[in-house]
């Protein structure tokens, strides 16, 4: 869990944030740049804070949902657990590819089955797509200054990032609800990675497959068993992003400015969301801040586009990687606490069983 591919993607992380750190600041004046951010509202920063934690309790609300509708006994705190956890591992892993299995991790140490663990996340994976592609398309449709703003290859980003979701969201969903088409698609693939040699075992990759076939198939069963969990989860991660693309809009407000209402906040870091999500980066770091500064640049003007990307990225990203990194901690050694509990209850027991077996006989002696 905690081995050398998370060692190796938290130094990579640390070595892209001395890097844009370097990029973005080196014609930056730090005594002016110390002066902005001194001058910034501390209540809004405190606000900002608080909606990442709002970012954060709406997926756990998510988990708790929908792990009860498959009949697992788990509480909030416990997926709020579980949230923190994989938006750490998320943040230092490429693509986020590490943030799912963690969280599957900590579900099992607490008695999930790692089936229905696996299957939760992969519902909040599919409205978390769903919902950022249609806040962005929304943002591209009802706010046509975004097109003109998303200049400097940004836009090329966008499409990118666009298209990689689009094709990840239709791929979800025809494993889901088209069985027929899934498992030709799939045995396609597979033979094909075959015939390349990507794939050298090709049996257990057969065997995998329809593993991963069946708990597509156990979503879809799932979701028609309770057809008012797709909604529920689709309106808690439609609060959840905006929680999130609120953020420099709170940074906004925290330097003071104003005449710009919500919606162009929303709609501009929905769109920079898109356009960097999809890249094989820990956090996205570097694209994201240079996408912040590209598209929040008529927003925030060109003297403080960039102090504003420090406060915002700093409360969205560094100061949260930093307390999620804590309560993942707390997390884990509270599990493997509870391992040293159990294995001890368990060792009494066996003790306390032996001696009762034991008297019997010597009182037949």
């Amino acid at each position: 869990m905690w081995g050398r591919k998370h060692l190796l993607g938290g130094i990579l992380l640390l070595a892209l944030m001395a890097a844009t750190a370097w990029l973005l600041l080196r014609d930056q004046p730090l005594s002016a740049l110390l002066l902005v951010l001194g001058h910034t509202d501390t209540g809004y920063l405190l606000l900002g804070l608080g909606l990442m934690f709002l970012f954060v309790g709406c997926e756990a609300m998510c988990s708790r949902l929908a792990l009860r509708r498959l009949g697992c006994r788990v509480t909030w705190r416990q997926c709020l657990g579980y949230s923190f956890a994989g938006f750490y591992v998320s943040s230092i892993t490429p693509s986020a590819t590490g943030g799912q299995p963690a969280q599957i991790y900590y579900m099992s140490r607490d008695g999930i089955p790692a089936a229905h663990g696996a299957l939760n996340m992969m519902l909040i994976a599919v409205c978390y797509q769903v919902t950022v592609l249609g806040y962005a398309l929304t943002a591209w449709l009802a706010l046509p200054e975004l097109r003109t703003a998303l200049g400097g290859g940004l836009e090329w980003l966008l499409l990118y990032g666009g298209g990689v979701m689009l094709f990840l969201t239709a791929g979800m969903l025809v494993m889901m609800f088209l069985p027929g088409p899934a498992t030709a698609l799939t045995r396609g693939v597979l033979a094909l990675l075959a015939a390349v040699g990507a794939v050298r075992d090709r049996e257990a990759a057969e065997e995998k497959r329809k593993k991963q076939l069946a708990a597509y198939a156990a979503g879809a069963r799932c979701l028609r068993g309770h057809p008012e969990l797709l909604p529920m989860l689709l309106l808690l991660t439609a609060a959840q992003l905006t929680a999130l693309f609120a953020v420099p809009y709170v940074v906004y407000l925290a330097f003071g400015l104003r005449g710009e209402g919500l919606p162009i906040f929303l709609g501009t870091q929905a769109l920079v969301t898109l356009a960097v999500s999809s890249l094989p980066l820990p956090g996205a770091v570097g694209p994201a801040e240079s996408g912040f500064v590209r598209a929040f640049t008529p927003l925030f003007g060109a003297g403080l586009v960039t102090p504003a990307m420090l406060v915002s990225r700093g409360i969205s990203f560094y100061a949260f990687l930093l307390i999620s990194g804590c309560v993942t901690l707390a997390v884990h050694l509270r599990g493997s606490a509870k391992r040293v509990d159990a294995g001890r209850e368990k060792q009494n027991l066996r003790k306390h069983t032996v001696s009762r077996c034991k008297a019997p006989q010597t009182v037949v002696q």
